[in-house]
């Protein structure tokens, strides 16, 4: 008798196991978003959101009509409300576990973006390995508007060309929603995000013939950096300025630079890997900052004539003149930052908290108006060729004129 009593409460225990999922959802009910952007328009809050449409992205490209993707638009007093508002014109609700990348708009931005943060981190749906970037020149409507020819979805075409261009072009940077959040939160350290801007013909940009043509009429570029004071978009680093704070950091992963030749020309070298120690330290009292950076090269191109790459005084001339020049840019950025923005966005407030948190505690309420504006920053960079390509010299020695 207790045995049965036993197996008939293990089979009802089992049964409780047995259950559906509550809110389970169909894939045919939901909205995949994978891109979306952020507006404002007034008072109020202007939300794009991108949408997969799964059978049409599957498909061969001219196997049938209509793009892959569809942006849906509204406006309301808070983003959360026009989220919701977006389903009174789309049949589905709003799906965003696969979101892949959020654009702020620049005019937004401006204002301050830091209310648009909060639901982002909120709402359970967002996971925080998504890309935030901010339009240049246009608002991010715009921007997502824009069909993309290699890759159908634009969104996954930005998410895509992101990461391509921070592994091999030194000015871009990847930044998610946690990593703009801690440099928000920061007390030493000022956020940095990527710029994206419209080239081109933006009308046609958002019709089917910018994926017919071989040549474009309007294409997406990821171009310069954001500076930020706290969440307020104050300025912009150009290229060469923006390569100068990745090479501070240490994230420079590919690039390429050149030096001029004694008679002309160029060697072109291809950066292969960077390492960046920034340290701080208080010397009479006074915070200082000291870098050094180690950069490691292979010769990619050589335009000179009379450059023999076989001797080890030309390869030393070449590193020499490589580290002078990296120097120069990474200088010309922090002077950039201090002068134009008073905003530390190297974290070197974070490196003068690690070496002395008692005397930062005493610096950082004035921290980028008085400290970090007048702050010595002591950078000495250390440049090795390893590797001259499949040949020495270049055969163009040998063309005599």
């Amino acid at each position: 008798m207790r045995r049965k009593t036993a197996f008939l409460f293990l089979i009802l225990t089992l049964v409780l196991l047995l259950t559906g999922c509550w809110n389970r959802r169909e894939l045919n009910e939901l909205a995949i978003a994978v891109g979306m952007g952020i507006d404002k328009q007034g008072d109020q809050f202007r939300v794009s959101i991108q949408v997969v449409d799964p059978g049409k992205a599957a498909a061969k490209k001219g196997a049938g009509g209509g793009a892959p993707a569809t942006l849906y638009t509204e406006e309301a007093d808070t983003i959360f409300e026009a989220i919701r508002k977006i389903t009174t014109i789309s049949p589905r609700r709003m799906y965003f576990s696969h979101l892949r990348i959020c654009v702020i708009g620049e005019s937004m931005a401006t204002e301050g973006m830091a209310k648009s943060l909060d639901i982002l981190s909120r709402y359970h749906q967002f996971r925080t390995d998504f890309y935030i970037v901010v339009s240049k020149g246009t608002s991010a409507e715009d921007t997502l508007k824009i069909m993309t020819p290699l890759d159908p979805i634009p969104a996954n075409d930005l998410f895509s060309s992101l990461e391509t261009s921070e592994e091999n072009w030194s000015p871009s940077m990847t930044v998610t929603l946690d990593e703009l959040i801690s440099a928000l939160t920061s007390e030493g350290k000022q956020p940095v995000l990527t710029g994206l801007r419209v080239i081109g013909n933006k009308e046609m940009g958002e019709t089917n013939l910018n994926v017919q043509k071989i040549a474009p009429p309007a294409r997406l570029q990821y171009s310069g950096l954001a500076v930020f004071r706290k969440d307020k978009l104050i300025g912009w680093l150009n290229e060469t300025e923006s390569r100068g704070y990745n090479l501070i950091l240490g994230k420079v992963q590919s690039s390429v630079g050149f030096v001029a030749c004694p008679r002309g020309g160029r060697v072109v070298t291809e950066i292969i890997r960077t390492d960046a120690a920034i340290k701080g330290s208080i010397y009479r009292g006074e915070p200082q900052i000291n870098i050094k950076m180690q950069v490691e090269a292979n010769v990619g191109e050589v335009e000179c004539t009379d450059l023999d790459l076989t001797k080890v005084s030309t390869i030393y001339d070449l590193e020499k003149q490589s580290e002078e020049k990296i120097e120069d840019i990474m200088k010309s950025v922090v002077r950039k930052a201090q002068r134009s923005y008073k905003a530390d966005i190297f974290g070197f407030g974070e490196a003068i908290h690690r070496a002395d948190p008692k005397t930062w505690n005493s610096l950082k309420k004035n921290w980028n108006d008085e400290h970090f504006a007048e702050l010595p920053v002591n950078i000495k960079v250390d440049f090795k060729i390893r590797r001259l390509g499949t040949i020495g010299s270049s055969f163009l020695n040998d063309i005599k004129e």
